[in-house]
């Protein structure tokens, strides 16, 4: 035996694993290094699943197959989205202003759902904003109204709008109007109330509640209103939101940052008004108080954004992910009008003292429009401090912006990531590789109690369902074959 023969026989083996764990069992028993592949066949499995995804494979040589086609069409949506302009221009006095034809239909978070089959929160939000509306007087009242058909329900997407968690608009609120300049297009937001759980979003209808609700349509929205009618040509939302990212912000959970700009250029613009002063300290102690205020407008922003890349045909990017606390949806550019759902999550994550997972409502809340756009959990890398509220450790913060970048078909040079050299926040989820990857989109949230009106009661991580992108994939080669 050669010298050399010898050395590599005597040299420790060390062993990657790809399969079954069970095969493993004779490389522990004689001590090697075992590195474990987290590694499942596409579609975990599926023959059909494989076969559909195989379809949607773009082939460089062939530039009239379907796969290509569909290259070139989310090259088009990726344009579109990093052309986005979101401006914040106006607030609309009252919903019915934007929809005239809205009549008794309240708006809510997430896909498609019916009165019996809504989480506690967003029933416990409908009989709020059925009270605030004085369709009835007492909340059996308003339960009635609903059990007989009195209200039409539909999700806030379908009306180019965005809502956090039960995300109910009724035709009395305002709403931030934001116009993605590139596009033309407008996106929609209730503003944030304050009174932490005990608010509408969270299911909450107790009559500080509603006062509350008033309060924003009659004192907030018209200062706001005047304070955005006095910035010249409104104000840009997305270098606000980039500054942000560069002060610690992800722009979903965290908008402490953002919330201080906002407040800086609102304040400026108000002083310089003829609002009665008390009016102005209201309104800026409101925002002032509030770390999570410019939430709605960051939603807005990335709803406008998002819409505008909507409707491409043969694209398989992801326009938005919504979850309604029972189902999350998600809306693919080239499927226009659709909606694929799966089963929605308890967030992984931290509870306030007293709270377990026991309590918590699955995932709720259309603001993973930010995640779809880019940010959130895409852009955590940006707010490592972030990990303080929904678990984890900076690492894993770095971690979540790095993977997502499997899945999303290129980088946002308008938000870029200090924390990892400056590059662009990955964007444009690609259902293709979300399904081959079997990597789940990541979305950082806040955890509500099941309960309506108990409100807030912790904040983690969770993922999109794979079904989501599943059905998608099935409905994308059926159709787009033909």
């Amino acid at each position: 035996m050669s010298a050399a023969s010898s050395a590599l026989r005597n040299r420790k083996t060390s062993v990657i694993s790809l399969g079954a764990s069970d095969l493993d069992r004779g490389v522990e028993s004689s001590g090697a290094p075992l590195v474990r592949l987290q590694w499942q066949p596409v579609g975990d499995g599926s023959p059909e699943v494989a076969w559909n995804l195989a379809q949607l494979v773009g082939d460089a040589s062939d530039a009239d197959c379907l796969g290509s086609r569909i290259d070139r069409a989310n090259s088009q949506v990726l344009e579109r989205i990093l052309a986005a302009q979101p401006v914040w221009e106006d607030v609309a006095a009252h919903a019915s202003d934007v929809w005239p034809d809205m009549g008794m239909t309240l708006l809510h978070a997430g896909p498609p759902i019916d009165w019996k089959d809504m989480c506690g929160p967003m029933k416990g939000a409908v009989i709020g904003a059925i009270l605030y509306e004085k369709w009835a007087t007492t909340p059996g009242e308003a339960e009635t109204l609903v059990v007989e058909g009195g209200i039409r329900f539909a999700p806030c997407h379908e009306f180019g709008a965005v809502g956090p968690m039960a995300g109910i608009i009724s035709p009395s609120m305002p709403l931030f109007v934001v116009t993605n300049k590139t596009a033309g297009n407008r996106a929609y937001a209730p503003l944030m109330e304050s009174g932490g759980a005990k608010t509408l979003r969270f299911g909450a209808f107790e009559p500080q509640v509603i006062e509350g609700l008033k309060l924003i349509e009659n004192v907030l929205a018209p200062c706001l209103k005047a304070a955005i009618a006095g910035i010249d040509g409104g104000l840009p939302l997305k270098p606000l939101m980039s500054q942000s990212l560069h002060m610690g912000d992800d722009v979903h959970n965290r908008n402490t940052a953002a919330t201080l700009l906002l407040y800086r250029v609102v304040t400026e613009s108000l002083l310089n008004s003829s609002i009665l002063r008390d009016t102005v300290h209201n309104t800026l102690s409101t925002i002032g108080a509030d770390d999570m205020f410019f939430l709605s407008l960051s939603m807005a922003a990335c709803k406008a954004t998002m819409d505008a890349a909507h409707g491409v045909p043969f694209s398989s990017i992801v326009t938005a992910m919504a979850r309604n606390g029972v189902n999350v949806g998600i809306r693919v550019s080239g499927l226009h009008g659709q909606w694929f759902v799966g089963p929605a999550d308890i967030p992984v994550g931290l509870f306030l003292p007293g709270f377990s997972e026991a309590d918590a409502n699955p995932d709720i809340g259309d603001s993973a429009i930010t995640e779809t756009a880019g940010l959130g959990a895409f852009a955590m890398a940006a707010a490592p401090a972030m990990v303080q509220f929904v678990g984890g450790t900076p690492e894993d913060a770095l971690r979540y912006s790095r993977e997502m970048a499997h899945i999303t078909i290129g980088r946002n040079p308008g938000f870029t990531l200090p924390m990892l050299d400056f590059i662009g926040a990955p964007v444009g989820i690609d259902i293709r590789k979300v399904v081959n990857e079997s990597m789940r989109p990541v979305i950082n949230t806040a955890t509500a109690h099941k309960e309506p009106g108990m409100g807030i009661i912790g904040a983690g991580v969770v993922q999109a369902p794979m079904k989501c992108f599943v059905d998608a994939i099935e409905t994308f080669a059926t159709t787009a074959s033909k």
